[in-house]
């Protein structure tokens, strides 16, 4: 569960390393942020190598979706899947990824929030 002042690992090639989540944009109750809801981030730490050409600017708002939790995510049928930290992949203003390599394994729940997009992406899906 990602609540507001989490920080955040970005995991796709945009540019930035670290985010500091300021706000639950869709969710239940707007409280805690799970697979799949949409946040507002702040970026605070970006790529050494990729200072000069990066995609994102450090200290500017953009939309994250969260990919992956610490704090086990359950589906339907009694699987539950915990990763080693918490993890967003940026979004643009028409909530299109800025990145277009995502680093590393993605849940297969992503598949029902409607960012087919970013699945298409990375290495392959976890259960």
């Amino acid at each position: 569960m990602i609540q507001v002042s989490t920080l955040l690992t970005v995991i796709d090639n945009s540019g930035a390393k670290k985010a500091y989540c300021i706000k639950i944009l869709t969710g239940y109750q707007k409280f805690y942020g799970l697979v799949g809801d949409v946040i507002l981030v702040s970026i605070k730490k970006i790529r050494a190598k990729r200072k000069l050409n990066s995609k994102v600017k450090k200290g500017l708002l953009y939309r994250g979706i969260i990919v992956s939790t610490k704090v086990g995510t359950s589906m339907f049928s009694g699987e539950k899947t915990k990763f080693f930290e918490n993890c967003i992949i940026l979004l643009g203003k028409q909530r299109k990824p800025i990145g277009t390599r995502v680093v590393g394994f993605l849940p297969k729940n992503l598949r029902y929030t409607g960012f087919l997009r970013i699945l298409s992406m990375s290495k392959g899906t976890i259960k």
